[in-house]
């Protein structure tokens, strides 16, 4: 029974109401402008993808067009602090932070220049864009990026586009956003393509598409979405398991490697290896519209629902309970995503079943995220980072918001309000 709890309901819009102001932050240190942090122990950080996803939810939540000005400007400053930081291959740092006295840019900026080829931006910039332009029917404000854009996407094909899958890789496990997901976690460099960074990119070039449409640029446009089409061609390609029927990243270091007179016949013909571990980062074709009908009944009704691998009381499993990394443990750095519950991933699995029609299954997920922030709200006074999935306690960094947020995006969205996502494509 899909039944949202009133008073939960209730108690969580009105706190998040009285502490949402909390993550917006006026400019200081690297960033001089206005943006958004995390709350908790990340104050005062930008973030790629927690921006995204906290400006998603504050726009969701602004009730007047006062308070959506409010919001948008520090949104803005989002993108603008980003671009500021952007290098001349197009490289974009995946987050900016105050570092130690005497230190005159950011770490990431630094190994950067000096050669080392880390992780960039993940693929939220475009939609983040895309969502602001979208909320304030203006473009024009993003015009003079244009070019910085392109030189963005440029720097993902020159360093992390495999080109023999048509996939994207990470380059390290560093700042991956699952931050110790196994597929990536403790692999060798630039050999996983990700579904994390695969599913998220095929969203950021359809924004990406939109944006140039926008500006009156529709050959670059149609470009993006061919790049768009041509990723999601790979995915079904290569990540899709007809056997499991699911969505698993992938190895993409595999060749028919010489020695002596051995491997002279029939070599290395498949291009990939599945990484069959099972992650919350299998639905994102939900989110991205890469899924068929057929593949989205299976990750609805077969996988979402299952209590012994994604189904919980409170949500959805980061990690599938039957893998032998699913582990609770309390850890910060990297944050723990071997099976906790996180708000953000229970947001984007239940935004992707509404998108196939699967109401009953996401209106579970939003029941269940209602009931576990509830509680939290009602015992604690406060919000945390991730819970247990077993028995729904917090785990760590109370007072943290950011996409907790998104709380009251699944609720609006359950009732039918048209979710922001409409604007991201």
């Amino acid at each position: 029974m899909n039944v949202i709890q009133p008073e939960y309901a209730a108690s969580l819009r009105e706190f998040i109401r009285s502490q949402a102001h909390l993550t917006l932050k006026e400019p200081t240190h690297f960033l001089k402008h206005p943006f958004v942090d995390p709350g908790s122990v990340y104050d005062g950080n930008l973030w790629d993808w927690d921006s995204f996803w906290a400006v998603y939810a504050l726009l969701n939540l602004a009730e007047n067009q006062e308070e959506e000005a409010h919001y948008l400007r520090f949104a803005k400053g989002n993108i603008h602090n980003f671009m500021d930081h952007q290098l001349d291959d197009g490289y974009i740092p995946m987050m900016i932070m105050k570092e130690a006295e005497g230190v005159t840019e950011p770490y990431l900026i630094t190994k950067h220049k000096e050669g080392v080829i880390l992780n960039m931006h993940k693929p939220f910039l475009c939609q983040q864009i895309a969502l602001i332009s979208g909320v304030s029917g203006d473009f024009e404000w993003v015009r003079h990026y244009a070019d910085k854009l392109e030189a963005y996407f440029a720097c993902y094909d020159r360093y992390y586009y495999h080109e023999h899958t048509g996939l994207y890789v990470w380059a390290d496990d560093v700042m991956i956003g699952m931050d110790n997901d196994p597929a990536t976690f403790g692999r060798p460099r630039f050999s996983t393509a990700n579904m994390y960074l695969n599913g998220f990119m095929v969203s950021e070039l359809k924004a990406m598409a939109l944006i140039m449409g926008k500006l009156g640029r529709e050959e670059r446009a149609a470009h993006y979405q061919a790049k768009a089409e041509a990723l999601q061609a790979a995915i079904q390609e290569e990540c899709w398991d007809k056997r499991d029927k699911f969505f698993y990243s992938v190895d993409v270091d595999i060749k028919t490697r010489a020695y002596d007179w051995f491997h002279q016949g029939l070599g290395v013909f498949w291009k990939t290896l599945p990484i069959k571990i099972r992650a919350w980062t299998g639905f994102l074709p939900l989110w991205s519209g890469v899924a068929n009908a057929a593949q989205a009944a299976y990750l609805a009704q077969t996988h979402a629902v299952d209590q012994n691998t994604f189904a919980s009381s409170f949500g959805i499993r980061t990690l599938s309970r039957d893998e032998k990394m699913y582990d609770l443990s309390v850890t910060n750095n990297p944050s723990n995503w071997l099976g906790p519950i996180w708000i953000v991933s229970n947001y984007v699995v239940f935004r992707g079943l509404m998108n196939y029609g699967f109401h009953e299954e996401a209106g579970e997920i939003c029941r269940a995220t209602v009931d576990l922030l509830g509680s939290d709200l009602q015992k604690t006074g406060t919000l945390h980072e991730y819970y247990n999935p077993e028995t729904g306690e917090p785990v760590m960094n109370g007072g943290f918001l950011n996409w907790n947020l998104l709380v009251l995006n699944m609720i609006d969205e359950w009732n039918g309000k048209e979710p922001l996502s409409r604007f991201l494509a």
